[in-house]
């Protein structure tokens, strides 16, 4: 009898267990946030964003149907991807254009590079798939968001080649930004699409309004009033990886991020979409 109850308990546990892993890393959550500023004109009051970020080539759904009916109901007017679309491990990139094939159908749909998609080494031939099927694949360059007579701009930045040498990266990018940036005009509302969030404190010296990343996976493993365990190039206990953070008047969102890659799974810490509308102080 004791046997025979040991025995229960112990499927019961699995049981558990399995639903629960499988929860943490298929559930998908939205997180909602509002961001206001002066410089947003009043027509673009309201205006919502949805990003998301590092898909690692996974799957929600026959035809990513999952995902794409969550952003569907959202009715977004931008759909922001930031970076690590693909595996470089395992390279899948017919559920990964699949996705993004269904999301240039809902909004206008801007792409950044992740460290990914350089080192899957096939970058080249993914690009130019992605540019025929209408995703804006932003390559240090800048666009004009334009709603009636008011503009906005959206910049994105490719993800740096990883080096040994922080400060080098750091140089690349503080390059890369002056680069993009340089013909635009003062004074309009900025976004930056860079996969790199552990590079804060350089994007809020450009004075950007709002900055889209990911890349930290929330941490991966999430514990519960503490935050993130590890992320890749913060290390243990990271800084950024996950919501919003706020640095004189740059306000960045960190997205926790769809997938997985070399660490297959997710505890407290279930794939994000991330929605964010814009409020315009003058309204």
């Amino acid at each position: 009898m004791k046997r025979k109850k040991k025995l229960l308990i112990t499927f019961v546990v699995l049981v558990s267990l399995i639903f629960f892993f499988y929860v943490q890393n298929n559930s998908i959550v939205t997180t909602e946030t509002t961001i206001s500023s002066g410089k947003l004109p009043e027509s673009m009051e309201g205006f919502k964003i949805v990003q998301l970020s590092d898909l690692h080539s996974k799957n929600f759904g026959k035809n990513q149907s999952v995902l794409v009916q969550k952003v569907n109901e959202l009715k977004p007017d931008l759909i922001v991807f930031t970076g690590d679309l693909v595996d470089s491990k395992r390279y899948k990139e017919k559920v990964s254009l699949i996705l993004m094939k269904e999301l240039v159908e809902i909004a206008p749909t801007y792409f950044v590079t992740g460290n990914h998609e350089w080192g899957s080494g096939k970058f080249v031939s993914l690009e130019s798939k992605l540019n025929d099927i209408g995703v804006q694949v932003m390559r240090n360059t800048a666009d004009t968001i334009t709603i009636r007579n008011d503009k906005a701009y959206i910049i994105g930045i490719d993800d740096p080649p990883q080096m040994n040498n922080r400060h080098a990266e750091q140089s690349l990018t503080r390059e890369t930004i002056e680069n993009s940036t340089k013909k635009l005009e003062d004074g309009y509302f900025k976004i930056l699409l860079s996969h790199r969030p552990e590079m804060f404190p350089l994007y809020s010296r450009y004075g950007f309004d709002l900055v889209f990343s990911g890349h930290a996976h929330g941490g991966q493993f999430r514990i519960p009033f503490v935050g993130g365990l590890m992320a890749p190039n913060q290390g243990l206990f990271p800084k950024y990886t996950a919501g919003k953070h706020v640095s004189d008047n740059t306000t960045m969102i960190v997205n926790r991020g769809l997938g997985n890659s070399i660490i297959p799974i997710r505890i407290f810490n279930r794939p994000e979409i991330v929605l964010v509308t814009l409020k315009s102080v003058n309204h």
